[in-house]
């Protein structure tokens, strides 16, 4: 039963993103929405089956081991994908997240070891989900980044191909990517806060490098947040402070699970 909820949510995503790239492709000769449309609905259907599925597989705790962590993860982005689609829609999103969901699920459900989820306060469990949060949309965030490094790229060399005329304005990306900025630094802020007044002995436990690397995450966004406010910044210094401080706090979230649990194979809470 688990193993064909995780094929469908699997072969959903790959569907999803496959009609989404449609346009990209094909130019502006195809309509996005005709693809569009039916890609959310079957994206939202991959969400909902990888919820269940998280929660069965999981036994409906919050497990956060290194494979169930980034299944989770790519759950919670992939729902807000969709969110910012229907919002703004930026198909290219999708051509990035749902693919890459799926091989996490995929890994999640057919290679990684079992696991049993650590119990946890409610407190710790607060925690932990507004840095899940906030660890999604900046994720997205960088993904809008690198979508706007290769608008810019292709502009500036005057490469106008198919895919790029499908693409939105690029003033419609740097808008939407300092929005996320914005949402998830906030987001980032209460993690710290509520880290510090609810996890005890936060400089211990393996989290002294979190904790750390997720503060110069923190002033990264925020530098790049007040440059964009005070000196305009966007463009190149943008993106590369932007991927700057997602791989900083993708190091702190997931760097030393994958060292205490791929490589080290220790149990680390």
């Amino acid at each position: 039963m688990l193993a064909a909820l995780a094929i469908f949510a699997i072969a959903c995503y790959l569907l999803a993103s496959g009609l989404l790239a449609q346009p990209l492709f094909s130019g502006p000769s195809i309509t996005p929405a005709k693809w569009t449309r039916p890609a959310l609905v079957i994206a939202s259907i991959a969400v909902i089956v990888h919820a269940a599925w998280l929660l069965a597989a999981h036994r409906g705790a919050l497990d956060l081991h290194f494979f169930a962590a980034l299944s989770l993860v790519a759950c919670v982005v992939s729902a807000l994908t969709l969110v910012v689609n229907l919002t703004r829609p930026v198909a290219a999103l999708g051509v990035i997240v749902f693919p890459l969901s799926a091989v996490l699920l995929l890994v999640d459900s057919f290679f990684a070891p079992p696991t049993i989820p650590m119990p946890m306060d409610w407190h710790i469990k607060l925690h932990v989900t507004v840095a899940l949060l906030a660890f999604s949309v900046l994720s997205i965030a960088a993904a809008m980044a690198i979508l706007l490094a290769i608008q810019e790229q292709a502009l500036r060399h005057r490469q106008i191909s198919p895919w790029l005329s499908a693409l939105p304005p690029l003033t419609l990306t740097e808008s939407l990517l300092f929005r996320l900025i914005g949402a998830g630094f906030a987001l980032l802020t209460v993690a710290l806060l509520t880290g510090i007044l609810f996890v005890n002995n936060l400089f211990g436990q393996h989290l002294v490098h979190k904790t750390v690397l997720s503060i110069i995450a923190w002033l990264v966004f925020g530098a790049l947040l007040y440059g964009r406010w005070k000196h305009g910044w966007r463009g190149r210094s943008a993106v590369n402070l932007t991927l700057i401080g997602m791989a900083t706090l993708l190091l702190a979230f997931f760097g030393s699970k994958f060292v205490l649990e791929v490589v080290l194979h220790r149990a680390v809470d």
